[in-house]
């Protein structure tokens, strides 16, 4: 059964991968800029994550209660079409999850810090100065550590020990907004969505998860400048 949702949760991963691919294509045929646009810059933000365990651990705190915490990284985009560009980038985020107990019999968060590169198809619209966007691509990461704190509900050591898996592969997704100005830069803000398509415990048969897979929702301000 395990091995059955791996290759279903990878397959699905792979579908999305191909589809972001035969989008990007598409798009490759809208109409050229004159001259094509890099821009760099840096971005940050806030995080809130957690870890869709298979099967459920209990008392995994709902959305608002999800763990929060920082991103920060760098930015860079180059576009030769009107509508589309490629960003890509490089930064830091901690991620984790919290089990919680409203009778405060147990609080727990384990915090994972990521090194994380998305590629990502910017694909954009409106006026001159003001524009709307959206962000979709492919996004690795690798987690360099993890930090524990508050109090376990029990001894299980199923969801407490070390992750198995450093190395993350997920799609990542984002809508915002941003203002451009030919001598002040561009201003921009962004919500997004990251889903791991990959476990973070192992999931082989006789594991006791059948799937790990994290998700991560963040908010993030960025400042761009163009070089070209």
């Amino acid at each position: 059964m395990a091995d059955t949702r791996i290759h279903i949760l990878s397959s699905r991963g792979v579908k999305l991968l191909l589809l972001l691919l035969l989008a990007g294509i598409r798009l490759s045929a809208q109409p050229r800029l004159e001259h094509a646009e890099m821009f760099v810059g840096a971005y940050g933000g806030v995080t809130m994550s957690t870890v869709f365990f298979s099967p459920k651990v209990s008392g995994m705190s709902d959305l608002l209660k999800w763990p929060l915490s920082w991103n920060a990284g760098a930015v860079f985009r180059y576009g030769a079409h009107k509508v589309c560009s490629i960003q890509v980038e490089a930064g830091y985020a901690q991620r984790g999850w919290r089990e919680y107990s409203s009778a405060g019999e147990y609080d727990y968060y384990r915090k994972l810090h990521y090194i994380q590169v998305p590629v990502l198809a910017h694909i954009h619209f409106g006026g001159k100065h003001v524009q709307g966007f959206v962000n979709v691509g492919p996004q690795i990461g690798y987690c360099l550590g993890s930090q524990e704190s508050g109090t376990k509900q029990s001894t299980s050591v199923y969801q407490y020990r070390d992750i198995d898996h450093a190395f993350d592969w997920g799609l990542a997704g984002g809508l915002g907004v941003y203002g451009m100005h030919r001598k002040a830069g561009v201003f921009q803000l962004e919500a997004r969505v990251h889903y791991s398509f990959g476990s973070i415990y192992n999931n082989a048969r006789a594991e006791h998860f059948a799937s790990s897979n994290m998700f991560t929702v963040s908010v993030n301000f960025a400042y761009l400048w163009q070089i070209r």
